[in-house]
């Protein structure tokens, strides 16, 4: 049995404990309704096995006290996390919320003392700043909450931050986005353990797709560029979103807000915090992702109207920015859809790339 241990402390985000054991709670029922055992045994421990408080409010009752592992202890028994008096864990999970950018001292020794024994280790959302502040991550590479990657790589130039992906594995240490990344690596730890099948069936209980690629970008493109202060590059911005497939060059956008070529492109980089090429190449990608998600719309279909013009040039599109192909991504997103023609075709492609 994997044993699993989440780290509870004042000031945790509900979502960030409740989300991931909501996903292993899932896996033991979906081993007991095919007549197996719980694969999982999922406990919380706090210092002092001391009730605590969310950031939301809501009071959390630990199963036991973290000071009663010795130094080392986690993970320590056994290929697969089990054995010792306590079921020594070998995932631990360590939450974000206000919390844990208090860093409280003893809980950071806690950590650094407990957390290289760990044979999995799990930070979600800005939980990394507790890893972090323990120096388990120096040299490594991390993500967390968007908001917070630039705090994090000034306050540990050490660590390599990715503010991209909504998760990052870096050998036996996994770090999240924000609140609801947390759940797309468990399922994501789920699959290792258990297949596709297990972590498929988990996702359709909660609602959730199954599975979000790691290397998926956290926010749209209108939320990783800013709104423009101008009203005519606004209005720029908006055109873009609602004509994809339209011509959007830099001459075409910059007709559209009456400026030279020259002008527009400075002016849109200065207010957006990208070139217009790159802002346009998010927006397309987007919306292929959006549609190949939503509707039915064949490859050729969604390429075109997302204003790729062919397959190959969104299935190029798609291997850079998401390292997955149109094909693929539908899968992972719409695991019971069909495939249609093109995309068998994409498969095809897949196991047999162009040289």
């Amino acid at each position: 049995m994997h044993t699993v241990l989440i780290v509870l402390f004042d000031g945790v985000q509900a979502l960030d404990v409740t989300g991931p054991l909501e996903v292993f709670d899932g896996a033991n029922e979906w081993r007991t309704n095919r007549g197996g055992s719980p694969v999982y045994d999922i406990r919380t421990a706090s210092l002092g096995g001391t009730v605590i408080r969310t950031s939301s409010g809501l009071h959390l009752v630990p199963d036991e006290d973290l000071r009663g592992y010795p130094p080392g202890a986690v993970g320590s028994n056994g290929s697969n996390g089990t054995g010792g008096a306590k079921g020594a864990p070998g995932l631990l999970i360590v939450p974000g919320g206000e919390g844990s950018r208090w860093a409280d001292p003893e809980l950071v020794a806690w950590l650094r003392a407990n957390g290289p024994a760990a044979q999995r280790l799990v930070s979600v959302c800005t939980g990394v700043f507790l890893l972090a502040e323990a120096g388990l991550l120096d040299g490594r590479k991390a993500t967390t909450h968007w908001a917070y990657c630039g705090a994090l790589a000034a306050g540990y130039p050490l660590i390599v931050v990715d503010p991209d992906p909504i998760f990052v594995r870096d050998g036996n240490i996994a770090t999240s986005a924000g609140v609801t990344a947390g759940i797309d690596l468990a399922l994501a730890l789920v699959e290792d353990d258990l297949g596709r099948e297990a972590a498929l069936d988990i996702a359709r209980r909660l609602v959730v797709f199954l599975r979000r690629p790691g290397n998926q970008a956290q926010f749209s493109a209108q939320l990783a560029g800013q709104l423009a202060s101008r009203e005519p590059l606004r209005d720029v911005q908006q055109w873009i979103a609602d004509h994809p497939a339209a011509d959007l060059s830099v001459q075409a956008l910059a007709s559209q807000a009456s400026l030279s070529p020259r002008q527009f492109a400075r002016a849109f980089a200065a207010e957006v915090g990208m070139p217009p090429g790159r802002y346009v190449d998010r927006v397309r990608l987007e919306t292929a992702r959006r549609r190949l998600e939503d509707t039915a719309d064949g490859v050729e279909q969604t390429a075109r109207s997302s204003g790729y013009g062919t397959p190959e040039a969104m299935r190029r599109a798609f291997v850079r920015a998401l390292g997955v192909s149109p094909g693929e991504y539908r899968r992972r997103f719409r695991p019971t859809a069909p495939a249609t023609r093109e995309e068998t075709k994409d498969r095809h492609a897949d196991r047999h790339p162009a040289l």
